[in-house]
């Protein structure tokens, strides 16, 4: 019995300590042997509980340290200083981020007010690398956490950041301000009451419209994923004019973010009457354009799921005109 004692392996990490939870708990259902826990058992599952528990304190710490050099006030008093303080902060913002991908810390920063400070002081920040950092760790904290999402709707975060992404005159601050809001609005119903009535879809529109690569791709996105989650929202697009702002876009040099604009428009004309009507105006010239487009795409592996969009919208629009054609012929 010492000799099995001694040659046993006890687990080294939590994953460990949860398996022999389960496997102390997944007996028959016959009576169980009661046994006496032993010294040595006892003390190593006080000693690895006790390291759990220190680990996730260290890392409270570690965001309680951060967030006082966010919370400190701004001093403009020596050049070098500004520098020296702006370097501790974006490093702060660095190390949030990270510890934020745990979804207890995420929930542990907006307790501890971490994201207050950001959407009151760090979004309208006058330098650009802060700016940026608070949307990341807002994109980061909000993802799949519901609770967070909520506080940050409560405290204004989205006309914020659909603010940064319209106007920042710093393109890493538009594009990652745009990566906030895609984490408050998909799949949030109060995120998206808040996206429309701050006209959000106006602000992808010029996203696409942008010279930034990265936001038209993002911009192009989010469109495409909210109209596929949200069909009931096609009237509200289309009467915005939106399919002739899209038909426009695609007029532009091919760029890889016309795959999302296609889709965009397949999501805009099916089922939808007045798409349709839009896709097939005369004056936008829409099935000569996807003609050429298809001719380019063919035989390119990397433009295939775009190929499929505009051959979509093509058949889309050409059924239209056959059934119409068979009316006029009865």
């Amino acid at each position: 019995m010492a000799d099995g004692r001694q040659n046993r392996r006890y687990p080294q990490n939590l994953q460990g300590v949860l398996q022999l939870a389960i496997d102390a708990g997944s007996g028959a259902d016959g009576p169980t042997p009661v046994e006496p826990i032993s010294q040595e058992r006892s003390l190593w599952l006080r000693e690895a509980l006790a390291d759990v528990c220190k680990g996730q304190m260290d890392e409270v710490e570690q965001m309680k340290r951060c967030l006082t050099a966010l919370n400190k006030e701004d001093v403009n008093e020596e050049e070098d200083r500004d520098e020296d303080e702006e370097d501790e902060r974006e490093s702060a913002f660095e190390l949030l981020s990270d510890l934020s991908e745990n979804l207890d810390n995420a929930r542990d920063l907006m307790v501890l007010g971490g994201l207050d400070v950001c959407v009151s002081k760090y979004l309208c920040h006058a330098q650009s690398g802060l700016r940026w950092r608070a949307a990341q760790l807002i994109a980061s904290c909000a993802q799949n956490m519901p609770q967070v999402q909520v506080h940050l709707l409560k405290i204004g975060a989205l006309p914020k950041l659909l603010q940064l992404t319209d106007s920042d005159p710093h393109p890493t601050v538009r594009v990652k301000a745009l990566y906030a809001v895609s984490c408050l609005v998909r799949e949030q119903e109060a995120g998206l009451e808040a996206f429309l009535s701050h006209d959000g879809f106006s602000v992808l529109m010029r996203g696409m419209q942008s010279e930034d690569e990265k936001l038209q791709t993002k911009s192009a996105f989010l469109l495409l994923n909210l109209l596929t989650s949200n069909p009931e929202q096609k009237d509200t697009v289309i009467s915005m004019g939106m399919v002739q702002q899209l038909v426009s876009v695609l007029r532009t040099p091919h760029s890889r973010f016309h795959e999302h604009v296609l889709g965009a428009l397949c999501c805009l004309v099916e089922d939808c009457e007045k798409g349709l009507k839009d896709c097939r105006d005369p004056s936008l010239g829409l099935e000569d354009l996807l003609r050429l487009r298809a001719r380019e795409l063919q035989g390119k592996d990397e433009n295939q799921e775009e190929l499929e969009f505009c051959e979509r919208l093509r058949m889309a629009c050409s059924r239209r005109h056959q059934s119409d054609d068979h009316g006029m012929d009865r």
